[in-house]
């Protein structure tokens, strides 16, 4: 079974892809994405050598360290562990919730994609995830052939206890859909990134005002 010690907030949780930020844009973007209210960080990059990933991340864990946000790894528990990250994000196929456990820790963060689908939800509990990813809710750019999900799947998968993160085509205009649904976490790449570091400041603040007027109690925690 899993272990609980590791908190993961709730809020909007940034995803990085470098075809919206690109390297030399990166970290001025993720820094942008933070004061604007980001509580949680993704660093999800497929394509770039092993140097470059490596740097880029590392990049991003000083910038989250400052901040006091959580840096997470998409798919690669061996960065993650290298970097220092706060945890690693898994698909069903990226490696066992279990490894991540023993090479990262047992404070580290682990959130596995559940698609639309509450036995692998289930099956990510049991593994160890601190938190549950369904989505894609909407058509996305990033995640084009994921399958599409319905919002009374965030509802059910309360039954859980553990904090529930849409993701998929998220913007500022459908987020709030989702937050009364019950997610937790609105996980957000194209919705976010893509302009200037102002604009994904504004965008970031303006998902943080859907939470707010949902969660009279939220607060950003820095």
């Amino acid at each position: 079974m899993g272990t609980m010690n590791a908190r993961v907030p709730t809020g909007l949780y940034a995803i990085t892809d470098s075809r919206l930020t690109p390297p030399e844009r990166l970290t001025a973007s993720v820094e942008a994405a933070i004061r604007g209210g980001a509580t949680l960080v993704q660093y999800r990059e497929k394509f770039a050598p092993m140097a470059e990933r490596l740097t880029q991340a590392r990049n991003l864990q000083s910038v989250c360290t400052a901040a006091g946000v959580p840096l997470l790894i998409n798919d690669d528990i061996e960065l993650a562990r290298r970097v220092g990250a706060a945890g690693v994000h898994l698909g069903q196929s990226d490696g066992s919730a279990a490894t991540a456990r023993s090479l990262l820790g047992d404070g580290a963060i682990i959130g596995i994609t559940c698609h639309a689908d509450l036995a692998m939800a289930k099956a990510a509990m049991e593994a160890g995830a601190n938190y549950l990813a369904f989505g894609r809710f909407f058509a996305s750019s990033t995640k084009p052939d994921a399958p599409a999900a319905t919002t009374d799947i965030l509802a059910k998968a309360k039954r859980f206890g553990l904090p529930v993160t849409a993701i998929g085509g998220i913007t500022t205009g459908n987020g709030e859909l989702l937050i009364r649904a019950g997610a937790d976490l609105l996980a957000v790449a194209g919705g976010l990134f893509g302009g200037s570091p102002e604009a994904t400041e504004q965008n970031a603040k303006s998902f943080q005002r859907l939470f707010s007027s949902h969660h009279p109690t939220f607060s950003i925690p820095r």
